[in-house]
C-alpha cells in the first residue's frame, strides 16, 4: 500500500516537473515523441468546435488521444471519430444548455449581452467545478485550452499540466493600438485611438465581471496567483486579415484556416447567372426577413441568393423567400463560395475565412459578439464592405452588392488574402506546434 502510495506521488511529480520544463523554451527536448492525452476546454458551440474538431484530427494523427470535455448536452456537436467527447458528471445544468443557444443566437441588446455574459459565467464555473476531477480520472497530460474559455487555463495550472491556446476567431490579446474585438471600431494607431480604445476596454472589462469574478474568486481559493502562461497559441486568423499590432506574445502564431478535405460543391445552376452566397451561421439564421432582404437585393442586380441559413427557416419560411433563391439549412460551405460572385454574411469568423480563401468579397452584417470587428478588418484589407443589418432595406445591399461585384479592388484583396491562406499551413501547422510544445515524455 505504502509503496502505491510513493509510486503514485512520484508520477504526479514527474508530470508537474514535465509541465513546467515543456513550456520553457530553453529546455532541452529529451527525444520527446508526438504522444499524450489532449483535454480540449472549449466553447461548447458549432462556430468553435468545427474549426477545434478539424485540428483535433490532426493531432491524433500525431499520436494524441484527444478528448472534449463538456456538460452532456454538447455531445452533439462533437461529430469527429477521431475525437473522443468526455461529459462532465453533474446533469443539474444540461436542461438548460438549449437556453444559452437560444440567448447566443438572439443576443437582444445590451440587457441580452448581460444574460448571455452571465450565462457564460455559469458554465465557465461548473467547468472549474467538475473538469479537474475529469481530467485526472481520464489520465490528460495536457490541455487546449478555446482563447475565449477561460477555465481552460485555470484548470492546466491547478492540475500542473502544460497547456495550449485555440484562437478560433479574433486575436482576443489587449493592446493600446487595437481596439477590443468586440467593436467594429477602424484601425487607429495614433493618441486618439489609443484613448478611444482605453475607454472601449473599461467598458468592456465593465461588461465582463461575471466572468472575471468567477475566474479571479476560483483562482484565489486554488492559491493560484495567475492563469499562467501557455506553451503556444494558435489561431486560425491570417496575419493579414488582423489589425497591426506591435506586442504579440512571443508564443502567438497567426495561421490559416481549420479545414476539413475538400468537398465537391453540389449541382448548381450554370445558366451565367452570378449566384452570391447569404449566410448567417450556425446560430444566428432564424432571420427570416433578413434573409428575404438579401434575395431581393440579389434578384435586383440580376444575381441569385444562395442561401444557407443553418436550421433556423422552416419550409414554409424557405418557400416565401423571394427571388428564386437555392436555399438550404447547410451547404458544403467552402466548395459553394468557389462558385460565387460575392458573399452576404453576418462576420462570423468561419464563414469570413471561407470566403476569403475563395477569394470571394463580402458584404458583411454583424449582428453581434466579434462580429462587427471582424467586418471593420475585412473593410480596412479592402476585400468588402459593412452595412448595419438593422432596418436594412435591399435597395441600401443590392447597391452596396453591386459595388463590391464590379469594382475590381475589392475581388482583388479578397484574392490577396487568399494567396495569403492557400500558402498557410492550416491545421497541420497548428498542431505540429501544439505537438512541439506539449508532446508528453516517454
Amino acid at each position: 500500500m505504502i509503496g502505491a502510495v510513493v509510486k503514485a506521488l512520484r508520477a504526479a511529480f514527474r508530470q508537474r516537473h514535465a509541465a513546467t520544463e515543456m513550456c520553457d523554451p530553453g529546455a532541452p527536448s529529451h527525444g520527446l515523441p508526438s504522444a499524450g492525452h489532449l483535454a480540449v476546454i472549449t466553447s461548447p458551440v458549432p462556430g468553435h468546435l468545427n474549426p477545434l474538431q478539424v485540428l483535433g484530427r490532426e493531432l491524433s494523427a500525431r499520436g494524441w488521444r484527444v478528448s472534449v470535455v463538456h456538460m452532456a448536452s454538447a455531445r452533439r456537436f462533437v461529430t469527429d471519430p477521431a475525437l473522443e467527447f468526455v461529459s462532465l458528471p453533474g446533469a443539474a445544468a444540461d436542461d438548460r444548455f438549449d437556453g444559452y443557444l437560444s440567448l447566443l443566437a438572439r443576443p437582444g441588446g445590451l440587457l441580452g449581452l448581460n444574460r448571455m455574459i452571465r450565462a457564460t459565467a455559469t458554465m465557465t464555473e461548473r467547468l472549474l467545478d467538475e473538469a479537474p476531477g475529469v481530467l485526472e480520472r481520464i489520465g490528460a497530460t495536457a490541455v487546449l485550452a478555446d482563447a475565449v474559455e477561460p477555465a481552460g487555463p485555470l484548470i492546466a495550472q491547478r492540475l500542473g499540466l502544460p497547456f495550449a491556446v485555440a484562437t478560433t476567431g479574433l486575436p482576443l490579446l489587449t493592446e493600446a493600438d487595437v481596439p477590443p474585438p468586440f467593436l467594429g471600431w477602424p484601425y487607429r494607431g495614433d493618441q486618439l485611438g489609443r484613448f478611444r480604445n482605453s475607454g472601449g476596454y473599461v467598458v468592456t472589462n465593465i461588461l465582463m465581471r461575471p466572468i472575471t469574478r468567477t475566474i479571479a474568486a476560483r483562482r484565489r481559493a486554488w492559491g493560484l496567483a495567475d492563469d499562467g502562461a501557455p506553451c503556444v497559441q494558435v489561431a486560425q486568423c491570417p496575419q493579414a486579415l488582423d489589425f497591426p499590432r506591435r506586442a504579440l506574445p512571443a508564443t502567438f502564431r497567426y495561421g490559416a484556416p481549420w479545414r476539413s478535405d475538400e468537398v465537391e460543391a453540389p449541382e448548381l445552376p450554370d445558366d451565367g447567372v452570378p449566384l452570391i452566397y447569404c449566410s448567417l451561421g450556425t446560430l444566428q439564421g432564424a432571420r427570416p426577413a433578413l434573409f428575404a432582404t438579401m434575395a431581393t437585393a440579389c434578384a435586383m442586380i440580376g444575381a441569385r441568393a444562395v442561401i444557407g441559413h443553418g436550421g433556423g427557416l422552416s419550409p414554409a419560411e424557405e418557400a416565401a423567400l423571394p427571388g428564386n433563391p437555392l436555399v438550404r439549412a447547410f451547404w458544403p460551405q467552402a466548395a459553394v463560395l468557389r462558385r460565387c460572385s460575392a458573399a452576404v454574411l453576418h462576420g462570423g469568423f468561419n464563414s469570413v475565412l471561407d470566403a476569403l480563401a475563395a477569394g470571394v468579397p463580402i458584404v458583411a452584417l454583424p449582428i453581434a459578439f466579434e462580429q462587427p470587428a471582424t467586418a471593420a478588418r475585412v473593410a480596412r484589407v479592402g476585400a468588402g464592405r459593412m452595412l448595419s443589418p438593422h432596418r436594412l432595406s435591399a435597395a441600401a445591399l443590392a447597391d452596396t452588392l453591386r459595388a463590391v461585384i464590379e469594382r475590381p479592388g475589392y475581388a482583388q484583396a479578397a484574392r490577396g488574402l487568399a494567396a495569403e491562406i492557400a500558402h498557410g499551413g492550416g491545421a497541420a501547422d497548428a498542431a505540429a506546434a501544439i505537438t512541439a510544445a506539449l508532446a508528453t515524455p516517454a
